[in-house]
């Protein structure tokens, strides 16, 4: 089930989308979830129901703006290096645990809105699959992780490889503003597999990133059990889970992004989200 916020004029709001069709869950007694809603079976279903029978109204997607399904997350942890194929084109052994690296949450921006590229910057695109905390989870065991997801969504975790490189660690050149474009929808429920599911990224058209999240290193469980034994995660919590080979700093040529040119992060089962680039 895709879930979206998104503004229709009046302000942002939630709905579901099949199809070209947006359906307003606000119009449901209880209104708007929480991310905690959508870790609830029997909320998800009675949101189907209420598509199914009419009950909910609707407008065409091409009327509304969409949005990031997270606009605001209380943290964004990051997996590096989590694909058997971006530890390939680096000549990197595989890690024995996940390599964990945060983002600002102020980078998170929505589909087709500007990724800003600052003077100087070398800026770089990763595809990744992330995953929405929707209730509070702490030494969680891996059998239990999906009654703690609220849902999937695609992250672009843009990067800033000179700040990165010189700095000697990820903060600074993961946090510029704009460097966390979401969405376009927020897939819930428990029969969407998160491990089987196709990610690619295109630029201008041309296939930079194709993989499958079968190249994961650590899948959604075991990377999210190994994050809640560290830290407490929270509702609305964002967790983005690695990119897969192909990313600009790493290609020969290095070939990384410029203003003019468009972005295309696709996974399976979410949809495909769009950013231009531009000049501060």
């Amino acid at each position: 089930m895709q879930f979206v916020r998104y503004n229709d004029g009046s302000g942002p709001t939630m709905g579901i989308k099949e199809g070209s069709k947006i359906y307003s869950v606000a119009d449901l007694p209880a209104g708007e979830p929480s991310f905690e809603d959508l870790t609830n079976r029997r909320y998800l279903d009675r949101v189907r129901d209420g598509v199914r029978n009419g009950a909910l109204s609707h407008r065409d997607e091409g009327d509304v703006n969409l949005l990031a399904p997270v606009p605001r997350p209380g943290k964004i942890v990051c997996a590096g290096l989590n694909y058997r194929d971006h530890a390939e084109e680096q000549n990197e052994e595989i890690p024995e645990r996940p390599i964990l690296f945060s983002k600002a949450p102020t980078t998170v921006t929505n589909p087709n809105s500007p990724i800003v590229h600052p003077d100087g910057e070398e800026v770089d695109y990763e595809v990744e699959l992330a995953a929405v905390i929707g209730r509070f989870a702490k030494d969680i065991d891996e059998d239990e992780v999906i009654d703690y997801i609220a849902g999937y969504t695609v992250l672009n975790d843009v990067s800033g490889r000179d700040a990165q490189f010189s700095d000697g660690q990820f903060f600074r050149g993961k946090s510029y503003d704009t460097f966390s474009p979401m969405g376009p929808t927020l897939v819930a429920g428990s029969d969407y597999d998160p491990n089987t599911v196709d990610v690619e990224l295109r630029v201008d058209g041309e296939t930079k990133q194709s993989s499958n999240t079968r190249q994961f290193i650590f899948d959604v469980p075991e990377l999210m059990s190994f994050i809640s034994e560290n830290m407490t995660l929270r509702p609305g919590d964002v967790i983005s889970t690695g990119t897969p080979g192909g990313v600009g700093i790493f290609r020969d040529p290095v070939d990384l992004l410029e203003p003019g040119q468009v972005c295309e992060a696709e996974i399976e089962g979410i949809g495909t989200l769009t950013n231009p680039v531009v000049e501060p």
